[in-house]
């Protein structure tokens, strides 16, 4: 399991991208760091993340609202804000250039991975997200608190979109016409192959032609950490996708489909792009969009 040592985050290396909690617990007092809890629950859990994070957090952390940190014109679901609006909230919070960020959620990793990918699209480098999230912080009898973090004072934050982390669904109807393009799904298998209706209405059963299948839940362990280097390797080869070759990830609605852009970035693909309408657009019944039933081909 790649781990960062007691050391500043490593820019551009796989080990910057997943901290374990003793680190974190070390490097809770510094300065330049800031945690968030990026919690996201499906709409039919019944469960309300912004509630549980007043009620319990990792000591200063902040809530990173994925459903309000989001393009309001898109009428898709928590697709990436425009860039002046992510600016302005960062710098509301305190949250500026140079800082050092990690992420975790309630699960141990899963919309975490969706925070993760939305600051690295933004820009922004330095950004981790906690193995085993808060899950694992409290199995091992670590701190909590229930109040409100402490106003931080107001911080430049510079945003400048990653384009080649980005992908729309102009981008996916050239790679679904050309062909050759390595896309990869991380919904479930009974949903990638159109066995199991979706979850949200008006949405078609099935999968982007020529994706291939690796359900999120598969590259982690069961206390909800992310598995080992060389597991996530074979899994990714094991369904025909190269991750040394350019990548694009997709799921229902984006969140899933950056845990898998995260496992693909730690075992060396930094630049696995991430389909930000996913499912939620390309299988809508208004459009022409061609879908794929059955196992992958």
């Amino acid at each position: 399991m790649p781990q960062v040592s007691k050391e500043d985050f490593v820019p551009g290396s796989a080990k910057n991208w997943i901290v374990e909690t003793d680190w974190l617990a070390d490097h809770l007092d510094a300065p330049d760091l800031i945690v968030f809890d990026g919690s996201w629950h499906l709409p039919n859990s019944g469960r309300d993340a912004k509630a549980e994070y007043l009620a319990e957090h990792i000591p200063g952390a902040l809530f990173f609202d994925i459903d309000d940190l989001v393009d309001e014109k898109s009428p898709l679901p928590h697709m990436l804000p425009p860039t002046p609006k992510f600016a302005s909230r960062m710098k509301k919070m305190g949250v500026g250039d140079g800082m050092r960020i990690v992420i975790y959620d309630t699960y141990g990793l899963f919309s975490a991975a969706r925070v993760w990918w939305t600051f690295r699209a933004m820009g922004h480098q330095d950004v981790a997200v906690l193995n085993g999230g808060l899950k694992k912080w409290k199995a091992e009898g670590r701190p909590l608190e229930d109040m409100a973090p402490v106003p931080r004072t107001a911080r430049h934050f510079t945003p400048l979109l990653n384009n080649s982390l980005v992908r729309d669904l102009d981008d996916i109807k050239g790679y679904v016409a050309k062909g050759g393009t390595q896309i990869v799904d991380a919904r479930p298998k009974a949903r990638f192959e159109g066995t199991e209706s979706e979850p949200r209405p008006g949405l078609r059963a099935g999968h982007i032609p020529g994706s291939k299948n690796v359900p999120s839940s598969t590259i982690l362990n069961a206390d909800g950490t992310l598995k080992s280097k060389a597991e996530l390797e074979k899994i990714f080869r094991d369904v025909g996708i190269d991750p040394q070759q350019p990548v694009v990830t997709t799921c229902g609605s984006g969140v899933t489909a950056s845990m898998l852009s995260l496992a693909l970035s730690v075992i060396g693909q930094d630049n696995a792009a991430v389909y930000d309408g996913a499912w939620a657009e390309w299988g809508q019944e208004t459009l022409d969009t061609p879908v794929e039933t059955g196992p992958a081909k």
